[in-house]
């Protein structure tokens, strides 16, 4: 199975399915669901398919009414649990009237929850059911990061900044938050004590984190090794360590987190349970920490610090940004799971599923282990929303493209032509489409175009259905009157588009 990121809607819990009374569904085999929920479901699909191993991406509740249920039971669910499904609903009528013994006595076999679906519930129902509760979660998600953020905001304003801010995160999180000493003393602490032993485990994770520390250890799952050199290069440099590790100790969840501008301070975090959206939180946590310890700001530094903390407390982007400088500036737009990359800078927005960052142009950036990054071109201050575009553009071809890095091209034939009649020459040509033309239909095109004119991975990048995909170009062939086909007529639009 490839390596896929987790969407980003937090799961739907089995339990949650199974306490709707206006589906009617009934476990019927499988483990149960338990405390814990039970298993954790991230989409619905259905299948007929007596094998439906390649259909599936892992985290599905599968629904089927046993059309082609193969003679061999066991082995269908063992396909499913091979493929990371998380459960099997089966639906009564018109192929069974019950769940068939042999298929419930293969789910408890195997691990795989089954769960009887009624005549009287249609597999779309479920499915919206799913959906319904996953947009339930994540509003719920984002409103407590919301919440956090502006709490933690405040905690920094007070006069006892670095305390307020542990106070506060430890608060959001039910748990313990800690700021460790290069050599691990706790230099502050708020919260409840964990448990025996989480102590010295959060110790040790904090040591995977901090610059220096080398390779990570076994029983860090948060930390992610470099790759190996490749064949015939010459010897690795000193592996850099990771910006953030997570880890367990009995019933506690560790987190700890480099703190950027405090010479090898480390945050630590211990909590009882793992929710969707406390790494976010503990970001937030890292960059108030980065500002407040960084010893010796200088004048920009300082400017910067003020300016994050003015728009974390609500002031609009044009009150803050003569403080930043006039630049050049870097915008990268970032995607994936864990602690968002800071990248070194303390301008980081992670109050959506997209995070934000503004950086110098001068600084490198490398790629981020499960984040897909997208960069803009350099840009002035006052061009930063054209930026902003360009690096959400950027991103979305690396998702397209599966590629962990992607950046705004700059160079080639356009630098050549004088700004001002390339862009009266894109005007002219994109005319057709609409004055102004219709923002979906420009990103449709713009992205087709990139992606080499493949509707599916325009679909991804965009995500909309393929169909709606070959309507919006269609439509844009018929305003332009122009063959799309045309390797000219997509070199001619790709430079218009460019321009914008």
């Amino acid at each position: 199975m490839p390596d896929l990121a987790a969407p980003p809607t937090a799961p739907v819990q089995l339990s949650a399915l199974l306490a709707r009374r206006d589906l009617g569904l009934r476990q019927v085999a499988g483990p149960p669901a338990g405390e814990g929920g039970g298993a954790a479901v991230h989409w619905v699909h259905t299948s007929e398919m007596a094998d439906p191993y390649p259909y599936l991406l892992g985290g599905e509740l599968l629904l089927t009414a046993g059309v082609q249920l193969a003679d061999d039971p066991d082995r269908y669910a063992a396909r499913i649990v091979a493929a990371g499904g998380a459960a099997l609903g089966f639906g009564l009528a018109p192929v069974y009237d019950t769940v068939p013994d042999a298929l419930g006595a293969a789910c408890d076999r195997h691990g795989l929850p089954l769960v009887e679906v009624p005549t009287r519930t249609p597999f779309t129902a479920v499915a919206r059911a799913v959906w319904g509760l996953m947009a339930e979660a994540r509003h719920h998600e984002l409103r407590r990061v919301s919440q956090a953020q502006q709490g933690l905001a405040a905690a920094a304003a007070r006069p006892d900044p670095v305390p307020a801010v542990l106070r506060q995160l430890a608060t959001r999180l039910g748990g313990r938050a800690v700021l460790l000493a290069p050599d691990g003393t706790a230099l502050q602490a708020a919260g409840r004590e964990p448990e025996p032993g989480a102590r010295e485990a959060l110790a040790a994770l904090a040591r995977v984190v901090r610059p220096g520390a080398g390779a990570p250890g076994a029983g860090t799952p948060g930390a992610q090794p470099p790759p190996s050199p490749a064949p015939g290069a010459g010897p690795a440099g000193p592996r850099p360590a990771p910006t953030s590790a997570t880890d367990t100790a009995g019933s506690a969840h560790l987190a700890a987190y480099a703190v950027a501008g405090g010479e090898g301070l480390v945050l630590g975090v211990a909590t009882t349970s793992r929710e969707p959206g406390d790494h976010t939180i503990a970001g937030v946590a890292v960059v108030l920490l980065s500002l407040l310890t960084a010893p010796r700001q200088g004048a920009d530094e300082a400017a910067r610090s003020s300016a994050l903390v003015r728009l974390l407390l609500g002031a609009a982007p044009a009150d803050v940004s003569p403080l930043l400088g006039e630049g050049p500036w870097t915008v990268v737009h970032a995607h994936g799971t864990g602690a968002p990359p800071a990248l070194g800078s303390p301008l980081v927005d992670t109050s959506a599923d997209t995070v934000r960052i503004l950086l110098p142009a001068d600084r490198e950036v490398a790629r981020h282990p499960g984040w897909t990054l997208g960069l803009s071109a350099p840009a002035a201050l006052r061009d930063l929303p054209a930026a902003d575009a360009q690096a959400g553009r950027a991103l979305r071809h690396a998702k397209a493209t599966r590629t962990p890095l992607s950046r705004h091209g700059t160079t080639g034939l356009a630098a050549l032509l004088d700004p001002t009649e390339a862009a009266a020459h894109a005007r002219t040509l994109l005319a057709p489409l609409g004055d102004p033309p219709p923002p979906a239909l420009l990103e449709t095109l713009r992205t087709w175009l990139a992606l080499h004119g493949s509707w599916d991975r325009t679909a991804v990048a965009l995500a909309i259905h393929r169909n709606t995909v070959r309507q919006r170009i269609g439509r844009c062939a018929t305003l332009l009157g122009s063959d799309l086909d045309d390797m000219d007529v997509r070199t001619e639009l790709w430079f218009a588009l460019r321009q914008g």
